[in-house]
Formats: structure tokens, sequence, C-alpha cells
């Protein structure tokens, strides 16, 4: 039996979607719908029964502090050790992610994989053009004030992720032990950006970037130094792709990896029409 965590989120809908075909895969949630869905809570250690698992896919449920993630992945880990789970398979952040805030939870989890009695897979996820459209959307008036400076990211459209870890997640064996960097072929920066949507880019600074987000609300007060420190890194050049030594997208993929500046425009496109 194949597990997928998170299966209500982003990542973990469209994997559910590539292996709606089978018949030997459960789908993790906080709120099952049906017999096809087993109720996983990282918050809830008793609901982490990995009774049956062969392999878990292991979406990092990274939205909160350090300590409280640490502590979700540590009661999966277990439960899946326990349980008898042969091969856990890790979505984490890429290689060149080390200076975000939000890295250090993974780098923790890929630790915790390594000294476990499970075989592993560690899939180094780039962040996402969607999250680009989030980050790094036009105005109304069609300017991208987003501070990425001069710096360019290395983007990846969230469904090839997807694909990669359906591929891997079903033929967990023959990427036993293996660390994977996926990270987009073209790192796209604010210029770049602003072409894709028809619009002008005029980079603000961090501090006011930082104000702006406090006063919108809708950050939770550990999410501010996350996205900061994300357009910092960017803008630093630290996310550009070029410090991963091989990039295994392509190769997971079996194809080109989607246009993730296409992938870019559409989601602002799709969230201007949401509005």
């Amino acid at each position: 039996m194949i597990l997928v965590t998170g299966a209500t989120g982003a990542l973990g809908q469209l994997v559910a979607e590539k292996l709606t075909a089978r018949d030997d895969v459960v789908l993790g949630t906080r709120s099952p719908r049906s017999g096809a869905e087993r109720r996983v809570d990282f918050d809830d250690p008793a609901s982490l029964d990995f009774t049956g698992v062969d392999t878990l896919l292991l979406i990092s449920a990274g939205y909160g502090e350090d300590d409280a993630v640490i502590a979700r992945h540590e009661a999966a880990v277990s439960a899946a050790e326990r349980a008898g789970v042969r091969h856990v398979v890790y979505t984490s952040l890429s290689g060149d992610g080390d200076h975000l805030a939000y890295a250090l939870a993974h780098r923790w989890t890929e630790r915790r994989l390594r000294r476990s009695s499970l075989e592993w897979t560690i899939l180094r996820n780039g962040l996402y053009a969607e999250f680009l459209a989030a980050v790094a959307a036009p105005g109304p008036d069609g300017t991208i004030a987003a501070p990425l400076g001069e710096g360019r990211l290395a983007a990846v459209a969230r469904e090839d992720l997807a694909e990669v870890a359906a591929r891997v997640v079903t033929d967990p064996r023959r990427h036993a032990g293996r660390v994977y960097e996926l990270v987009g072929e073209q790192p796209l920066g604010g210029a770049d950006l602003a072409a894709a949507v028809g619009g002008s880019y005029e980079p603000g600074g961090l501090a006011a970037t930082r104000e702006a987000v406090i006063a919108a609300g809708q950050a939770l007060p550990f999410q501010v130094p996350m996205l900061v420190g994300t357009y910092s890194a960017i803008a630093g050049g630290f996310l550009d792709g070029t410090a991963i030594e091989h990039n295994s997208l392509r190769e997971l993929l079996g194809r080109e990896p989607q246009s993730a500046l296409k992938v870019y425009a559409a989601a602002v496109a799709q969230s201007a029409r949401a509005s």
C-alpha cells in the first residue's frame, strides 16, 4: 500500500490525481471524506496509524514554527518505524535553499530519515512557479514591485514536482538512498516576469516590503521573516539553480519540464479572474 500524506494540499492533490488509477493508494488527510482516505493529522500522533503501508509519501507539514514542524515530522517518521513501513519518500527543499528561514526543519527531517530504520528517498523541491505568482504579482497598474533585485529564481511547476513524486513513490526501490535536486532549468528574474504579463518591473526594498506584508495582516508572525528572507535570497542570487550540482528534474520526468514562466503567467491570470 502507498499512503500519500497532505492529500488535501496543493501538491498532495496533484499527486493523488496522478495515482488515481491505482487501487493500492490511500490518501492521508485531517478530514477523510471517503473510504479511500485515512485520517492523518501530524498534530495528533494517535492518528498516525501506518499499519499495512509499504511506502509513505511524506509531504512536508511545513506550515508552522520550526519546533512544530519538527515535532510533526518526528511523529510521522517514528510512526512509520513502529508500523514497519518499508520506504519513506520525503518532499524536502532544494539544496540551494539553506539560506531560507524554513530550511532547518527540512534538513532536520533529512537527518532523521538517514538515521532511521527505514529506506528513504529525498525529493529536494525548488520553489514553485505558482509561488512566484503570489509573491511577485503585478499591481493594478501592471508593475511588479517585489524586491527581487537583479536576482533570479529557478522556479519549477508544481505539477512537474507532483509527477516526479508519483513516479518515485510507485517504484521506490529504484530510488532508495537517493537525494534528488528538482529545480527549474531557466531561472526567472523580475524583468522576465514583467514581460510575461505585459507589465513593468520596479523592485522595491526589503524594509518597505516587510512593512507592507505586516500592514496587510494576512501573514502570521512567523511567516513575515520567511517571506522577506525568500525575497532576500532570490535578490542575492542564492536560488538561481547555479549552486545545484545535478538537477534531476528532466531525468525523472522523462521529458522537458514545463515552462515556469508560462505557469507563472497562467497563475497570475487566474488570480486576476478570481478577484
